[in-house]
């Protein structure tokens, strides 16, 4: 197919179109995605019948999954948060690692927490932790802070149940054990260097004390969970997913039909994620102390900020089913094939550019892999190199925070930070973070 520039043009004024309604409008990113998405259609002469059908099989085939998994897993990390399991897991290593390992005992913590729970609010559970260090130890806040924070950002990033991994997989059509596996791979190195090793060498250079807190009075008197039961249940689902992969890849024989569905159904995301409620509901719930109503009431409001990414990863869903209908992804493809340029990199680069242009990392992320999933159609890529796609376009979604995203602020304001501090700090780990989780990624994607 020849490429037709007024569709590559019409494409580019979508995503033009789409950042100045987040931007200067304001618009909520649900729906500017649904305008630039209908815009492009416009503009690459779809009819109006066409453009509803997009919307609608864009929305349908992207929420039947995402939907079901981002709502149990916010539901979990609900139900871990009220337990105080969070807490448990960050006094827990320190504990067995000591205070001179603390950075990489915080930064595990981190990795572990924001499996379950949302970015923001894991920082906050665990932002009093660090605050306890500094005080004991007398170092700068950011030897704790940075290394928690890295492994946060990782997971909230490369890490399904996670909701950004799970939106971007599913876009493009990768399994989901793969990406837990090469985001496992590129988390660990990426930890070592923007949490660990940065977090030494910046609270080094920049010396901060915790901020003065008014005093609290914990009125949850029930005894914590413990560190191995908190650690199983986060476990479960994700070595019920890896397990399944393997064995539908073949790299782990199991010779019975029967067996084979039987894994192949515990392993699903559904059913791994339901068990793993089950579990925190009675461990985590129940046997703590918590009554129904308590429950009820905090998986109510587990749900609040889930209903937002599920609503966005639909719209971007749209975003990527118009680039199906307007070919439009496929002329792109066929555009970087004659300019040689692997679809990998692309997928970085469209992923950091909407990331620094309006902040927020989910929406760079759905918008990327709305991009990338028609460029990849008709090619015949593994499971190992999707899932290193995946991995790529989250971490150009993460690159350089800066002062259009949240997440900046709300580091600098719990931090008690400078702007400039938070950039010399806080921006340049996750510049960091992106850059190591895309070599991995890079690596993991030419040798599969």
């Amino acid at each position: 197919m020849g490429v037709d520039y007024s569709i590559i043009g019409a494409v580019l004024i979508g995503v033009v179109i789409l950042l100045f309604l987040i931007l200067k409008l304001r618009l909520p990113a649900f729906i500017s995605l649904l305008i630039s998405s209908i815009l492009v259609g416009l503009l690459s002469g779809l009819d109006g019948n066409t453009i509803i059908d997009t919307i609608q099989t864009g929305m349908a085939s992207t929420l039947g999954f995402v939907a079901t998994v981002v709502g149990l897993g916010a539901l979990f990390g609900g139900i871990l948060e009220l337990s105080g399991g969070a807490k448990v897991i960050a006094q827990s290593l320190l504990k067995r690692f000591g205070e001179n390992n603390s950075g990489f005992s915080l930064g595990l913590t981190g990795f572990l927490v924001a499996i379950p729970v949302f970015f923001d609010v894991a920082f906050i559970i665990l932002v009093p932790v660090i605050y306890a260090i500094q005080n004991k130890t007398g170092k700068s806040l950011l030897h704790y802070a940075i290394p928690l924070l890295s492994g946060l950002a990782i997971t909230h990033s490369f890490i399904p149940p996670t909701p950004g991994p799970i939106a971007v997989a599913d876009i493009i059509g990768a399994d989901l054990g793969w990406v837990m596996l090469v985001g496992f791979l590129a988390g660990v190195p990426t930890l070592i260097v923007s949490g660990v090793l940065f977090g030494k060498f910046i609270g080094n250079k920049i010396h901060i004390t915790a901020p003065e807190l008014t005093d609290q009075v914990d009125t949850n008197n029930r005894a914590l969970p413990s560190f191995s039961t908190v650690i199983a249940i986060i476990a479960l689902p994700i070595i019920l997913i890896m397990f399944a992969t393997l064995s539908k890849s073949g790299i782990i024989s199991i010779q019975s039909e029967k067996a084979n569905d039987i894994i192949g159904l515990i392993g699903h995301p559904f059913i791994a994620l339901i068990l793993a409620n089950l579990l925190a509901w009675f461990l985590l719930g129940k046997r703590q102390g918590y009554s129904s109503k308590e429950l009820l009431d905090i998986s109510s409001k587990s749900f609040k900020p889930a209903g937002i990414i599920i609503l966005l990863t639909g719209a971007g869903g749209v975003f990527k089913q118009t680039l199906v209908a307007t070919k439009a992804g496929e002329m792109m493809a066929n555009g970087l094939s004659e300019m040689g340029m692997p679809v990998i990199i692309f997928a970085f680069l469209a992923a950091a550019l909407v990331r620094v242009l309006q902040g927020s990392a989910t929406v760079a992320m759905i918008t990327a892999a709305g991009l990338v999933s028609p460029l990849i159609v008709n090619a015949s890529y593994s499971p190992i190199e999707l899932a290193a796609l995946v991995i790529a376009i989250a971490s150009g979604a993460s690159i350089f925070s800066h002062v259009n995203d949240s997440g900046f602020w709300l580091v600098k304001e719990y931090l008690g930070l400078t702007e400039k501090q938070t950039f010399n700090s806080w921006t340049m780990m996750t510049t960091l973070l992106a850059l190591v989780g895309f070599s991995v990624s890079l690596i993991v994607f030419t040798i599969a």
